[in-house]
């Protein structure tokens, strides 16, 4: 058993995964070393798992080309035809976006590798709305299960399923949408897989925010809404809350020696799910930036953590 067990923990946030990844570019530059050799575990949801599978693939995608991803791939993924805005009700009565161009990019950078093929091992986050329960992709599951080994593809394109804007994944008759729903940040998720396999003092886990939602609902706004108005802004409420609640878990559980976490205010950018315009794009890159310069300190005392 090594010292230690190192866990990264990547947060979902549609087109804001460009944080993540901009940190993880960073942190490739300052070790010389691809992420997936640096983690024993790598966990993501939405935005976060297409990082996991991507960085953890065989011949690995590095943490710059997925910067691109988002910057280059963005508006593609989130753009509508007038027939599709006509057909969804702007996203009202169905799916605000063709799943096709998230589908053609996933496949390009995903190719045809499988979840037992990753180098390091993968924990994706999915939920089954049929039999009403979280599912896990899990690459130790899929190399001693052939029945639980999916192309990364559709793993990537399962846990991104954001309800509303796309249409559920049906994989193996089960109707999966965006894990998300349930564990927005998978750090927890990620802890407890390992100490099926570690003692808790041996756990050293970076967790990766993807911005902190920043719009307010004050009083004299909420107070008369129903379900219509509480409708989109019940998501962003409950995404943040649940993000924020994982980071409270495990500092009281691992403690600031063994636990790292990179999150930032969207004091500038959107933190919109899909705003993939160049100005916002232009404005996430300027937000991970700053992130990286802010935390140089504790990203230098998370890379000591996790050692060579």
């Amino acid at each position: 058993m090594p010292d230690r067990v190192k866990v990264l923990s990547i947060d979902g946030g549609g087109i804001r995964g460009i944080i993540p990844a901009l940190v993880l570019a960073e942190v490739e530059r300052r070790t010389g070393r691809p992420a997936a050799r640096l983690f024993d575990l790598i966990a993501g949801t939405s935005a976060g798992g297409i990082l996991a599978c991507a960085l953890a693939k065989p011949g690995a995608l590095s943490a710059e080309r997925l910067v691109d991803l988002f910057e280059k791939e963005g508006a593609r993924i989130f753009s509508r035809s007038i027939w599709q805005r006509i057909r969804s009700g702007q996203g009202l009565v169905d799916e605000k976006y063709d799943a096709a161009a998230l589908e053609e990019v996933l496949g390009r950078y995903l190719g045809d590798a499988r979840l037992r093929d990753t180098v390091t091992d993968i924990l994706v986050p999915t939920y089954d709305t049929e039999r009403r329960r979280p599912e896990f992709f899990k690459s130790a599951r899929a190399r001693e299960d052939p029945k639980l080994d999916f192309p990364l593809r559709e793993v990537a394109r399962a846990t991104a399923s954001a309800p509303t804007y796309f249409e559920p994944l049906l994989l193996d008759d089960r109707p999966l949408i965006d894990g998300g729903v349930f564990a927005v940040n998978p750090g927890m998720c990620a802890l407890a897989e390992v100490l099926r396999h570690a003692p808790l003092e041996e756990v050293v886990l970076v967790s990766l925010g993807t911005g902190q939602l920043t719009r307010p609902y004050p009083w004299e706004e909420v107070k008369d809404w129903g379900l219509l108005e509480w409708a989109r802004p019940l998501i962003d409420v409950v995404f943040d809350g649940s993000s924020d609640v994982v980071d409270y878990q495990l500092t009281q559980v691992l403690g600031e020696a063994r636990f790292f976490r990179f999150q930032t205010e969207l004091t500038s950018a959107s933190d919109d799910l899909d705003d993939a315009s160049e100005r916002n794009l232009r404005a996430l890159r300027l937000t991970g930036e700053r992130l990286i310069a802010e935390g140089a300190r504790e990203l230098d005392a998370a890379l000591a953590a996790i050692g060579p």
